[in-house]
């Protein structure tokens, strides 16, 4: 595959960029004077700024790239992922975890955890955590090597490495500051990047109705119904309908509850711009500030993966077609790229390769900074220098930024196995989200939940992902990472993605039952006074009356939640 021609004006445009993000680190690092300015920004940044942060830190390579190969692989029922698997689990966490979150005054996700129940159960989730960030932070290097590789024509090693490179030089100057501003940068320019793509497309294809159209006709090649690529409900009554292969109670269960709530809940990448708002009101609006737009990124980062699919089955006029693997699947990761080079004369080429870059730098930056503090704070300072001073650990985010980076050049050789980085995503989720929801879920909402019981919950949701992903495989697998390493295939499951939500529902349910059923035969470690403000029961209601109504938390919700069901309703 040729690499893609540059003009002087889209690389001037990709050196003011990479500039820019520098120059930012470069500026802030005179503010990171102690350990809270570099892994919380101090706690002072407006509503608004953390609301973008919120949704930027998310949208990072692996969903840009990750939502658009999965537009082309499994069509609008990828708008799941927006309006069902994340606006209600982001009104819930404004408006009932938020306020445990931020009024416990925790630094991290883990260090909550061992507030509410013992220390323990905070290892082994500050372990489990930073193992999934150096994985989702390895998913958007390998990304974003794809991106170099195709633009310049790099070796991929070479561009992993560069890649990490770029990351570690902000990170480390300007910690979660320097991130939450990029992110709010590259929020806009992402938006600008990637609307004339899709407007483009449509244009390409005849609108909405020819690209449904087309998409009838990917439908009917693969063996579904006419509509199974443009309906999101419409084909959910058997998995063996949709493209996706899953069934109504796998997506209401599997992906808008186990692994949503999972993820917007207790994910500390997301908690920590949140945590880093200036006041409580501001960090409860900020997961519903970042809801609105969340909500509308479905037509931004989807449809070009379905344009993408139509085109290839029906190439017409357009010599536009995605390339194959050596297995034979699709490539759908290359959506994105190969669609801007399609459709992008130069200068619009700079701008959207630069919204691409921005993306990775977004969802790599972020899992970064939430592996620092994670590290820093729950495991160098809690079990091996407990009287480290602040300056050892300004000292010490910074190398840990250094090492998570390293391990996470790893990570990104293994997402080369998937066609779909969002496949590998959800699966990591699938792992360590899902059971860790049900363990907020009962720690925040019963008292009675113990620390042993949390702890054996934990360690046996993430046994029963594991023992259900090596009993099954999806369809078409051809290495053992995506499962049957156990030795014998106990079920066959349509896609990844399927099997995937089936995991997450299994690791839940198992860490939800054992964490009850410990608890009852142990005794409560924690009294009354020490629950206060960790738990729902225990802990007075904030008074909102000086807030206007149509400015509360609980009123925002649901406004959100009636735009989202607006949206499913005319897609369905």
């Amino acid at each position: 595959m040729q690499p893609i021609h540059l003009d002087w004006i889209d690389i001037a445009i990709l050196v003011v960029y990479f500039a820019f993000v520098l120059g930012i680190g470069f500026v802030l690092k005179r503010y990171m004077r102690s350990s809270n300015d570099f892994f919380l920004s101090g706690r002072s940044i407006p509503a608004w700024v953390a609301g973008l942060a919120f949704l930027s830190a998310n949208l990072g390579a692996q969903e840009v790239i990750g939502m658009a190969a999965s537009g082309a692989k499994y069509g609008i029922m990828t708008s799941h992922f927006y309006w069902v698997g994340a606006i209600p689990a982001m009104v819930f966490v404004a408006i009932f975890m938020m306020p445990f979150y931020y009024g416990s005054k925790a630094r991290s996700v883990p260090e909550y955890l061992k507030l509410r129940f013992d220390e323990k159960t905070r290892a082994l989730n500050a372990v489990t955590f930073a193992v999934m960030t150096v994985f989702s932070s390895g998913i958007s290097m390998y990304a974003m090597a794809l991106l170099l590789n195709l633009i310049l024509g790099w070796d991929f090693s070479v561009s992993v490495w560069l890649s990490a490179g770029i990351v570690l030089l902000y990170i480390s100057l300007g910690g979660l500051t320097s991130a939450i501003y990029n992110e709010v940068m590259q929020f806009f320019l992402i938006v600008a990047g990637f609307a004339p793509l899709v407007y483009l497309g449509l244009r390409d294809v005849g609108g909405w109705s020819g690209l449904t159209a087309r998409l009838a006709e990917v439908s009917t090649a693969q063996g579904y119904a006419p509509g199974a690529f443009s309906h999101s409900w419409q084909f959910m009554g058997s998995a063996t309908s949709n493209p996706m292969g899953v069934e109504w109670l796998a997506m209401l269960m599997g992906l808008g509850f186990v692994l949503s709530f999972g993820y917007w809940c207790t994910d500390f990448l997301v908690m920590q711009r949140a945590m880093a708002a200036e006041s409580m009101m501001a960090a409860r609006r900020t997961p519903l500030v970042a809801a609105v737009p969340k909500m509308l990124f479905p037509f931004l980062v989807i449809l070009p993966g379905m344009i993408a699919i139509a085109l290839t089955q029906h190439h017409g006029a357009s010599t536009f077609s995605l390339p194959a693997k050596p297995d034979g699947s699709l490539n759908y990761d290359l959506v994105i790229p190969l669609m801007l080079r399609h459709y992008f004369p130069s200068g619009i080429l700079g701008l959207g390769l630069t919204a691409l870059m921005a993306s990775f730098m977004s969802g790599m930056a972020g899992n970064v900074t939430a592996f620092n503090t994670v590290w820093t704070y729950d495991i160098y300072q809690a079990y091996l220098r407990p009287k480290a001073s602040d300056a050892a650990l300004l000292w010490m985010g910074r190398a840990a930024t250094v090492v998570g980076i390293t391990i996470s050049v790893g990570a990104a050789y293994f997402a080369a196995h998937f066609n779909n980085i969002m496949d590998l995503l959800q699966l990591v989720f699938a792992f360590v989200n899902a059971p860790l929801f049900a363990t907020f879920l009962l720690g925040m909402f019963w008292r009675r939940a113990t620390g042993h019981g949390a702890f054996w919950g934990l360690i046996s949701g993430i046994l029963a992902a594991a023992v259900h992903h090596g009993l099954t495989q999806p369809h078409g697998a051809t290495t053992l990472v995506k499962g049957g390493w156990l030795g014998h295939v106990w079920r066959t499951y349509p896609s990844e993605m399927a099997q995937n939500f089936w995991t997450a529902i299994f690791a839940w349910a198992v860490c939800f039952l054992v964490t009850i059923l410990i608890s009852l035969v142990t005794r409560q470690q924690k009294s009354d006074t020490e629950l206060t403000g960790l738990v729902s029961s225990l802990t007075p209601r904030a008074s909102e009356e000086h807030v206007v109504w149509y400015q509360r938390p609980a009123t925002m919700g649901v406004l959100v939640l009636v735009l989202a069901l607006i949206l499913n309703v005319i897609f369905w």
